[in-house]
Order: C-alpha cells, then sequence, then structure tokens
C-alpha cells in the first residue's frame, strides 16, 4: 500500500510553479478560502492566469454544478485546484469529468453517467479533516434535496496535498463535524458488505489516528493532531472509496437535505443506533467475513469492552465535540418528518449495511432508539 504524508506550503508553490499549469480555475468557498489562509497563499502565487468560483450552497447542488461546469469551459484552464472542504472537491470533480445536457439529471439519477477523460488535471486541497473526497473514486450531489452519486475512477483527483496549516484554522463545528465524518466511514468501511483484506486495513490505520486525536483536534488543535487527522480522513477515504459507506451514511442524507444538518454531524445522529443494530443482529448478518471479528476490532482500536462500552465511547466524542443529538434540540420533529426522512434515505448505501434493514427497521430506530 501506498504511503501518504502531509506536505507544506512550499510542496504546493513548486507544484503550481509548473511552467505546464499557464491557467488555474480555483473553486472554493469563500469563507474557508480566507480562514484557512489559502487567499493569502495565493495572493503571492505570480505569472499565473487565474480564475476563482466560490462556491454559494452548504452542499454540492445540481444548478451550481452547471455553473462551474460553464466557467471551466468558458476559461479552459489547464489545472482545475478543488481548495476546500468535501463540497467543493465534490463538485470539482464532477465538473472535470461530466457534459451537462438534457439527459444528465436521469443519468445521474439512473447510475448511468458516461464520464469523459479530461485533458486539464484536478488538484484537490483539503480544508478539512474529513471525507477524505481527495481519494475517493466518487462524488455526491443533491438533485431537488436528494442525494445522488457520480462514480468512477476517472473521478478521482489527479494530485492531492494534505497541508495541515489549511486546515488548523477551520472552526469547532467544521473540525467536529469533519472530523467526525472520518471516524464514521472508516467504522462502516469495517462493517460494509463490500469490504476487503485492503479496506480494513485502511479502515484501521485511519481510526487507530482519528479515535485517539479527534477530541483534541476539536478542542485543543495543533500540528500534531491536524496533521494526524489529515491522514486519518485520507485513509478513511481510501477505505470507503473500496468498500462505500452503509446504513448511518444512508440515513444522514436527508438530515442534512431537509434540516441543514452538516454532513458529519448528520452521520453521527445514526452512527450508534446502527451499530447497536448490527451487532444485536449479527447472526443473520449476510457477508463473506465474520461480523463479530469486525466489532471485536473496533472494541480493541476504541479501548472498549463490548459493544455497550464502545456506545458509550462514541457518546462521551460526540458531547466533548458539541455534537448534538437530541433530534428535539436540532429542532427536528421526528414523528412529523419520518415519511420525508425515509423517503430520501438512500438505498445504494443502505444495501451495504452487513444486516438488511427495511424503512420500518430504520422507522423505529429513529423514533424508540
Amino acid at each position: 500500500m501506498n504511503q501518504i504524508k502531509t506536505s507544506s506550503t512550499n510542496d504546493l508553490k513548486k507544484f503550481i510553479d509548473d511552467k505546464s499549469f499557464k491557467k488555474i480555475f480555483i473553486i472554493a468557498g469563500n469563507q474557508s478560502f480566507n480562514l484557512s489562509g489559502l487567499k493569502k497563499f495565493f495572493q503571492d502565487v505570480k505569472d499565473k492566469n487565474i480564475k476563482f468560483f466560490f462556491k454559494v450552497n452548504p452542499y454540492p447542488e445540481y444548478e451550481e454544478l452547471i455553473k462551474i461546469t460553464k466557467e471551466i469551459e468558458l476559461f479552459s484552464p489547464d489545472l482545475i485546484i478543488a481548495a476546500g472542504g468535501g463540497s467543493v472537491i465534490d463538485y470539482a470533480k464532477i465538473a472535470n469529468v461530466i457534459n451537462i445536457d438534457s439527459k444528465t439529471i436521469l443519468n445521474i439519477k439512473n447510475s448511468s453517467c458516461k464520464l469523459k477523460n479530461s485533458n486539464r488535471k484536478l488538484l484537490a486541497i483539503p480544508t478539512t479533516a474529513g471525507s477524505g473526497a481527495e481519494v475517493t473514486s466518487n462524488a455526491v450531489i443533491y438533485i431537488n434535496n436528494v442525494k445522488y452519486s457520480v462514480e468512477g475512477e476517472s473521478i478521482k483527483p489527479d494530485y492531492f496535498f494534505l497541508i495541515p496549516d489549511f486546515i488548523i484554522g477551520a472552526s469547532m463545528k467544521i473540525k467536529a463535524s469533519a472530523g467526525f465524518d472520518a471516524i464514521a466511514q472508516a467504522i462502516e468501511s469495517l462493517m460494509s458488505r463490500k469490504s476487503n483484506n485492503d479496506s480494513v486495513e485502511f479502515a484501521k490505520k485511519s481510526l487507530n489516528l482519528s479515535l485517539k486525536h479527534f477530541t483534541n483536534f476539536v478542542l485543543k488543535p495543533n500540528q500534531e493532531n491536524t496533521c494526524a487527522m489529515s491522514l486519518a480522513a485520507n485513509l478513511s477515504g481510501k477505505a470507503i472509496s473500496i468498500s462505500k459507506t452503509t446504513a448511518p451514511h444512508a440515513v444522514s442524507y436527508p438530515f442534512t437535505a431537509l434540516f441543514n444538518i452538516s454532513h458529519g454531524h448528520a452521520v453521527s445522529l445514526t452512527l450508534n443506533k446502527f451499530m447497536i443494530y448490527n451487532f444485536k443482529n449479527s447472526h443473520s448478518s449476510s457477508v463473506n467475513f465474520n461480523l463479530n471479528e469486525r466489532f471485536n476490532t473496533l472494541f480493541y482500536l476504541s479501548k472498549t469492552k463490548n459493544i455497550e462500552d464502545f456506545n458509550s465511547f462514541l457518546l462521551n466524542i460526540t458531547k466533548e465535540a458539541k455534537l448534538e443529538n437530541d433530534f428535539n434540540k436540532l429542532g427536528i420533529d421526528i414523528n412529523s418528518s419520518i415519511s420525508k426522512i425515509l423517503t430520501d434515505v438512500n438505498d445504494q448505501r443502505l444495501s451495504n449495511n452487513p444486516v438488511t434493514l427495511d424503512k420500518e427497521i430504520i422507522k423505529n430506530l429513529l423514533i424508540k432508539g
């Protein structure tokens, strides 16, 4: 397996100074671009024709994707840089390999999108330690508040730089949500029906870092824990690129679309519930591995003894990170919203869960806990 490491701003400068990159198109979020230090970095870049697109939506939406693809087509860059969190990187990944026409929406919904081979290069610079989108072979796009995935090896960025200096300045809220997403991805990857030996190793390495450093990264960020969480996020991305995610991610997307709950926070709302359900029903799992052994791996990595202890561990770290899990305190009337939530659950991710789930089971888990 390839080793990964963090980089420095000097490494990035040397890369961008390459004479083959004359025209650079940068996709970013305005606030994160300023807070991360990326704005200052690019002010010092000389002799390049640079065009910026600052996204407006908190998560990637189809209408804004159309605007990005049109801007890229008009500018015709040599290099696209996605400088931001998972949403920014997903926008860039899709825009780099897709042609927008009258059939695109239908193709995305039917998972039949034809991805073009782009002549330009794509560089991802994460400003969060979270999704690992810089190494995944899929990207998320929302159409009418429903989440879809565009998938294929050609969607992966050509290059990425993990630079802690651009991540450490993110708000506590972003650190908490993105960091928990990295934890959840690795946990779900271990449980996924599609997991294999490689994805298991990536997930274990990720959790070795994230479970140790997450809380301090959120509350007392420094170079060491920021570097560790950057690597953990990248490894979790490598894991789910193979195995894909499971039920907690499948159910998270409606919470983001309907209630504007940030992605990692949305995943944290149900991760415990599904882990307990999977453990209690492991005897009826339909996987080609020993699910109980995977849980034992989780207990070992988290220094817990059993599923109750593991549940308490997760509840504790989310509480310390101020990731609220009470629906009422989040302004969510779960009883009146349950039908819409269930309608928008991502069936593709749900099918990866080690224990078969139906909408009635999910309803009971969300309402009764």
